[in-house]
Order: C-alpha cells, then structure tokens, then sequence
C-alpha cells in the first residue's frame, strides 16, 4: 500500500490510497491499466488507483484459492474463528478512519458511514456464533465439510457489511473466497482485506480482484463460473445481474446465494401514530440519498388518514438538508454514489411524468443556482439531488413496479389491507414491508399474507437478531441456514477415522500476513 497527498483542491479531504489486487497474501498488480476512485462528494478527491484486472488475474487468484483450501480447511474452527474475532478488534481500532474513507468514497454521511463499519464488526462475533453451533466434524453419522473455492461479490452501497456478511461465513466453514470488490468502493474493499491479513489470515484464503463491472473484470469473474474456478458463488446486488449470476450457477449445479438489493413498501392505516409513520419513512426513502439496499420506494396510506399523512409527510421533506455531509455532518443525505447513479435518476423524472404521476416536490439536481439555505456545503463537484415524492401512482405504473436507487418516494391510497396487499405483490422487487397499525387482527392479516421477506410492524429498522438479508433467493447470509451455502454434508459410512477432538483444538498463535499502516491514511 502506498500513500500519496491528494490534489491541492481536495487536500483536506484526506491522502490517496494506492493499492493492489490482493492475491496469496501479496499485493499484486493487474494485467490491465489502473481505475480511479473519485470521490462521490467531490470528484477533484482521487479516494483510491486500484488495477483494472483482467482474465489472467481472475484465474491467478482462483489457482491461489484452491491451493490454500486444503490446509485451511484443515484447520480447527478455533484457531479460524480467532482470525475472524481478531478483525473485529482491528476493525474497532480503526472505525473513524475507515468511515471517512466511507463517506469520501460513496458519499454516506459519517453517522452512516459508522454504521457500515459497526455492522461489519458485528458481523464477525455473529458469524463465529453461528458456525461454532454448528455440528462441523464429528466421529460419525452425516457431518458438514467446507465446499471449496467461493466467488463473492457485493454492492457498493455497503462497502464492508455486505462482503463482510459473505466472506466470514465461508471462511469459517472452511472455504476459501475470491472476491471481487465494488468499482465504487475499492478503497473500503482493499482496507477490509489488509484488516484481515493483519489479523493473521493465512495467504490464499482471501483473495482480490478489482476492475470495473460487466464490461471489465466482471465479465470474466462470472465466467469463472463456467471455467469451474469456484464451487460456490454469493451476490449482493442488482436483480438483472443477479439472473446472470443465477443461470451460470445453475448450468454448473452450483447452489447460489443471491440477495438481490430492492427497496420495499411501508403501509399505513387509519389508526397509526401518524408522525411516527411519516418520521420513519423520510429516514427509509432518503437515508444514504436513497440508495440503500433495503430502502423504501412505495408508500401506500389508508384513505382515511391520506390527507393528514401527506402534509407530515411533505414538512418534513421540506425540512430535510442536503449537502457535502464531509464538511456538514449533519445533513440527511449526500450526493448520489456515481454518474450513472445520476443519470438512472434523472431518466426517473421523464418516466414518471410520461406516465402520469404528479411530482409534489423534487425533479432536479441542487446547483450553484437553484440552492436554498437546506443544501450545506460544496455541491458543485457532485451528483447533489432534490428530494422527490410522488403523487397519483398506480400498480401498472413502471415508478411503483421498477425501483431507482436515489432519493424519492411514491404516494398512493388504498381503502383496505388486502387491495395495499395486492398493490405490494405487483412490485417486481422490494425485500420490506412495514405496516403501521395497532389492530392486532390487521397485523395477523399482514403476517399471513404479505409476499415479501421481512414483514415490519410499526417499524422501519432492522432487528439484527433475525434479519435477512436483502431479497434472499438460494442460500441466505443474514442467517443460520448460510452454512447450506457454504457446506455440503457429508454421509459417513463404516468406520469413522475423523476424530472429534480435532474441532477443539485451541488456536496457535498467528502471525500477520500484511501489516497496514493505519496512522498514514
């Protein structure tokens, strides 16, 4: 790792990170020229250079993978499980600094920022509960063995969590990953891997390729798939990629695990706590400029209460500040993560407009020009978008059924749950629901009948107990059952020569692959 000073226009932002593939615990250059990691705030803040990979590096990687499978997944669960809780402390130790490379590299606010890292931490003693419950080798009967080589790849929408939430379960059964980061957040991706090495990760196990998406190292990471690099394969990330990722996995009798990010609905009836519905779906829509993965695109409102729904609503996105959250911490919400990010949302506008709706307030991006006393800080070098909600949508309508990642909402009305309920089935994604009622009999009515994954009562946030991630479809990360993605069983038949006391064993010490020098950034 290298560190350089910035340019002068972004020298307080922070220094550039100069970084590598990470391949057999060493930093290794790709066969193809360099990508920049600008900053979403700021695009003169070169954030990160990391190689643009190609096929030869994907195949490296894989080959690096495989070899170190058998000595790792050789290795007791305590000693593996001490590498994993051991990352959690570096992690820890370093919080602040990664959550401004956070919010310089996509643009969530620090308060956002934090919580990714805080999830990832997290992470790591959940992942290492969950598996050590586990019945892993034992003496007889059928037993769980670790499955091989596993391809990842995550949205960069949640640089550390989402990898994090698949690399730490493979590891710990034993498995071994190449993972190719997020084009938008290579730097948080590269510092996630040298926390793990640091924390004593044995080279191999973990390995990177960096490059652009479908069109770059992408394309030739999911032909990996076909080439028989990786006997498991997990996503975060779109629906339209996560079919591709779906079908090569299905011609190679791979079980995939694909949590397909779309933002989700929240329903109101007439006798909810009005402000508290309104207060927590303007966090839901506009939280991280509206492009976290499990957001709120759809608001449906009882007819009754439509009137006084819609005015809380509105004040309360009236009220909203926008701007550089680097240098003004405390707006809502910063730019949008990218220029096609910008361009997808802009396009949104033309499409809901041709088809009918009413825009209550939003349609542009803040300038120079159009600013009032809401928009903080230097917007002019970044993608800075007006709040938008949406009046007058219908089911059919392409605003309700196809989501866009940025910051706006819908706005329609129902005369019962079960014609919100059919509303919700139409979408063609979104992993939440939230119901905002106290009648119990409705709630049952919601829990037995909504199509959706996670079914929220009065309540926007995630319970961390029992979550799932995303739109689960294959295997899930956000649960036990992720062991059925990255294990086999295993029946054992006749004598059993596997000794039990091998899982026990207690952990050497190890040593640290890569040391980061923490204090430079």
């Amino acid at each position: 790792m290298y560190v350089k000073a910035n340019s002068p226009h972004a020298a307080a932002a922070g220094k550039s990170v100069i970084g590598f593939n990470l391949i057999n615990g060493k930093e290794v250059e790709g066969d193809l020229s360099l990508i920049q990691s600008k900053s979403a705030l700021d695009n003169r803040d070169l954030v990160g250079m990391f190689p643009d990979s190609g096929e030869k590096d994907v195949a490296r990687a894989a080959k690096a993978a495989a070899e170190a499978f058998p000595a790792w997944s050789g290795t007791p669960f305590p000693a593996r499980e001490a590498v994993v809780l051991r990352t959690a402390g570096i992690l820890t130790a370093h919080q602040d600094k990664l959550a401004r490379i956070i919010t310089r590299e996509i643009g969530m606010t620090p308060r956002e920022a934090l919580g990714d890292v805080q999830e990832a931490i997290d992470a790591c003693a959940f992942f290492a509960a969950a598996v050590g419950t586990q019945d892993l080798p034992g003496e007889a009967g059928p037993r769980r063995r670790p499955v091989g080589v596993c391809g990842i790849l995550a949205t960069g929408s949640s640089p550390l969590a989402a990898p994090a939430c698949k690399i730490l379960p493979a590891i710990l059964c034993g498995n071994t990953v190449v993972w190719k980061p997020s084009d938008n957040a290579p730097t948080a991706a590269y510092l996630l891997l040298r926390a793990m090495l640091e924390a004593g990760l044995p080279p191999g196990v973990v390995n990177t390729v960096n490059g652009r998406g479908r069109a770059g190292c992408g394309k030739h990471f999911l032909a990996g798939i076909d080439k028989g690099h990786f006997q498991a394969f997990s996503f975060v990330g779109s629906a339209s990629l996560g079919h591709l990722v779906g079908e090569a996995c299905g011609r190679n009798l791979i079980l995939p695990s694909l949590d397909l990010v779309g933002k989700g609905s929240l329903v109101v009836l007439a006798d909810a706590d009005l402000d508290r519905a309104a207060d927590d779906a303007v966090q839901a829509a506009f939280g991280q400029a509206g492009q976290r993965a499990n957001g709120l695109a759809n608001l449906l409102v009882h007819e009754a209460c439509a009137a006084g729904f819609k005015q809380r609503l509105l004040d309360r996105v009236a009220a909203l500040e926008v701007g550089n959250p680097l240098t003004h911490p405390e707006v809502a919400y910063g730019p949008m993560i990218n220029a096609r990010a910008a361009t997808a949302f802009r396009e949104h506008w033309d499409l809901g407009r041709a088809q009918g709706a009413t825009l209550l307030t939003g349609g542009a991006q803040w300038t120079e020009d159009n600013r009032t006393a809401q928009v903080k800080g230097e917007i002019s070098h970044g993608a800075y978008m007006q709040p938008c909600v949406w009046e007058g949508v219908t089911p059919d309508m392409g605003l309700f059924r196809h989501q866009v990642a940025g910051p706006t909402v819908t706005l329609g009305t129902f005369q019962d749950l079960d014609a919100a309920l059919g509303w919700i089935a139409e979408a063609t994604s979104g992993a939440t629901v939230s119901l905002y009622t106290h009648e119990p009999a409705q709630i049952e009515l919601f829990h037995r009948s909504a199509r959706t994954d996670i079914a929220r009562v009065n309540t926007t946030r995630d319970d961390q107990a029992t979550r799932l991630s995303f739109t689960g479809h294959g295997t899930r990360s956000g649960c036990q059952p992720v062991l059925d993605g990255f294990t086999r069983w295993l029946s054992v038949q006749g004598e059993a020569g596997w000794a039990a006391a091998a899982s026990t064993k207690a952990p050497e010490p190890v040593a640290a692959t890569l040391k980061t020098d923490w204090d430079s950034l």
